[in-house]
This record gives structure tokens, sequence and C-alpha cells, in this order.
């Protein structure tokens, strides 16, 4: 990981997306609140109960709406070292509340209707002017819906695309409120009762899907089969890459971060390694515009059910057993590469001086023989001497 915070979205990108997040959400609350006033007062004056739950739930709409835009400003907010990967969760946890919110008010206009119903004789006549207010309602509701559909979709906001979809509810109950009304002005006094209830039904379903959906990211939910299928065809085709495992991906909010193991040859260099892993890196950045990060770590065989090598000795003890076992001396290696794979390690020695003695290099090839016999840790030992020019 690097020391400063990632942050893969410039200054610019992020501001526009904030601007265009809080300029839908406060058209949101100009429209909540006009609806608001005009559907408490006609509710009141033409006797509907399901024009005044539909009031109720405009009023979350609004108190919905501020926490939107509490978050959307703390979203946009650049990473920085206590947040490294940015402050994307302040909408996940906005969508949470949202989401239990809902379920809240909607309890609360079912066991009211309920009530309702049970007292229908005392009931007053529902008067025709909430029947007006219900049409009203549902035409701005619906306008309101398709317009911050488009700006979340484009923006790829869970959040804003939730608060869009709560509108699309709100145009849902609304149909219902002018269906329920208009049944008690035919002479049904029970359906403006009936329609309260459905419309705190839909309320109470919209809240816990979105809750639900809060809460699957919070605890770090991967994403679907065929997501994580296209990120692992990505990787996995990248030049020098053997193999694949261990491939985790979860959301924040409107991006995901990966972590990766990628297998490559065990024999190549620590560079070589690096540039491998750093090449599919940069592959799934730009191949998935919705990946903020992606975590490769380079392997030299799958340890995706352990790693045997971490329990062998360091290299400075496997070189002083070399030493001794090759009768050596400290002086005369010039480096050694030390290959741990499995259980065991093989070793490709460089000396520092050329053969001066006949047979010589035939005493070595014979001490490494007798070595591997019996070595409990090494599994190959590779002599190899510098070239006369």
């Amino acid at each position: 990981m690097p020391d400063e915070p990632f942050d893969r979205h410039p200054p610019t990108t992020r501001l526009q997306r904030f601007a265009e997040g809080q300029r839908i959400t406060w058209v949101s609350v100009g429209v909540n609140l006009v609806l608001t006033g005009m559907q408490i007062v006609v509710a009141l004056l033409a006797h509907s109960q399901s024009l005044l739950a539909d009031a109720m739930h405009t009023l979350t709409d609004i108190v919905s709406d501020g926490f939107v835009l509490f978050a959307n400003r703390k979203g946009a907010e650049a990473a920085d070292a206590d947040h490294p990967y940015g402050h994307g969760r302040f909408e996940t946890a906005a969508s949470l509340v949202l989401g239990l919110l809902l379920a809240a008010t909607g309890a609360g206009i079912l066991i009211s209707a309920a009530g309702r119903l049970s007292d229908l004789a005392s009931l007053p006549p529902v008067g025709v002017a909430a029947m007006w207010a219900a049409l009203i309602t549902l035409a701005t509701k619906e306008g309101l819906f398709r317009y911050m559909l488009v700006t979340a979709e484009r923006l790829r906001s869970p959040m804003l695309v939730a608060n869009a979809w709560h509108a699309r509810a709100d145009a849902l109950s609304s149909l219902v409120v002018a269906a329920g009304i208009g049944g008690a002005l035919l002479g049904f006094p029970f359906a403006d009762a009936a329609a309260a209830i459905v419309v705190g039904a839909m309320i109470v379903r919209a809240g816990l899907r979105f809750a639900w959906n809060a809460l699957q990211e919070l605890i770090d939910t991967g994403l679907t089969t065929e997501e994580v299928a296209a990120l692992r065809q990505t990787l996995a085709g990248t030049p020098g890459v053997l193999g694949l495992h261990d491939l985790r991906t979860r959301r924040m909010a409107h991006q995901v971060l990966v972590d990766a193991h990628v297998q490559v040859n065990p024999r190549i260099s620590v560079s070589e390694g690096h540039r491998i892993g750093e090449i599919a890196r940069k592959r799934v950045l730009e191949g998935h515009p919705e990946v903020l990060n992606v975590l490769v770590h380079v392997d030299a065989e799958n340890d995706l059910f352990g790693n045997a090598a971490s329990d062998l000795p360091a290299r400075t003890a496997l070189l002083s057993h070399l030493g001794t076992g090759l009768g050596l001396e400290p002086a005369e290696f010039d480096g050694t590469w030390l290959h741990y794979l499995g259980n065991r390690v093989e070793a490709d020695i460089f000396l520092s001086t050329m053969s001066t003695e006949a047979g010589q290099d035939d005493q070595l090839k014979h001490r490494v023989e007798q070595m591997l016999e019996s070595d409990p840790w090494f599994s190959a030992i590779r002599i190899h001497r510098p070239i006369a020019l």
C-alpha cells in the first residue's frame, strides 16, 4: 500500500459529481415541501386518511433528502489519512438510515389505517378536493422520479438512485391514494383506509429493501458472479500471469475494491514479478471504470491453502548451511538466488572466481549430489561460475 491515501478520481470529477448530486437533491426538497403542505391542508379539509398518509410519506422524503445532502457532501471529500479509500461509505450509511426511516414510517401508517378501518361508521365523507390533490401529487412525483433517476444513474450513485426510486414509490403510493379516494367518493368508505394500508405496506417494503442493500455493502458482500468473472478474465489475461486465485471484491458506494493473488514464474526476478502485478492492476483499472483500487499480490505458486515456505529457515541460515555443506567460504559467494517452492528451496549460487584447479568443478558437483541426497531443506542446487572473456 502507498504511504499516501489512494484517490483515483481527480478533484474536478469529485466536485462535479458533488454539485450535480446536490442540485437534484435540492430540487427534490423544494418539490416535496410544496407537496407536503398541500397534502396536509387538503387531507384535513377533505377528511382523507390515505392522502394524509401520503403527506407523511412525502414528509419523510424531506428528511431523507437532508441525509442525502449530508452524505453527498461527505462522500465528495478527498481521501485522507483516516479514510485512505475516500468517504464513499457515508453514502452507504445514509442509504441504510433512509431505508430504516421509510420502514418505520410505513409501519406507523399501517397502524393508523388499521385503526381507521375498525371504526368506519364514525368516519366523515371524503371530499372531492382530495382526489385533485392526489392526482397533482402523482404527476409531480413521477416527473421528479424521472428527472432524478437520469442524473443518479449517470453519476452511478446507489444513494441517489435509492432517493430517485423513493420518489417513484411516492408516485405509486399517490396512485393507490387516488384509487382509494375514488372508491370513497363512489360510496365505499373503507376504500380510503384500505388505500392507506396499501401505501403503508409499499413504504415498508421499499424501506426494508434499501436498508438490506446498504447492509450488504457494509458487511463487504462481494460482486455478482458475472462481475467477478469479468474481473478474473482481465487479470488472467495479463502477460506473465500463470494463475489466479483468492480474488476478493467489495463495494464502497458507487465504486469497487479488488484484491487478487496472481501466480507468476517462480524463477523470475522480484522486479519482473512486480512489473507483471502492476500491469495486471492497470488493466483492471482501465477495463473496469467502477473499480477504485486493485491490490495485486504476486505469488510464486498457488498459496490458496497456505504457504509451506513460511516454515523454512531464513536466508542467512540457509546460506550458512550451503557454505558448510559445499565447503565454500563466504567470500566465494558472489550472489545467491533462493527460490522458496512448496516446502523446499532451490538455490542458484554464483561464485566470485573461476575454477583454476583441475577436478575442482567435479568435486563441487559431487558435494552437491551428496548434500541433496538427505538435505531437509534444499531440493536443487545449481552452481554458476563467471565466464572468461
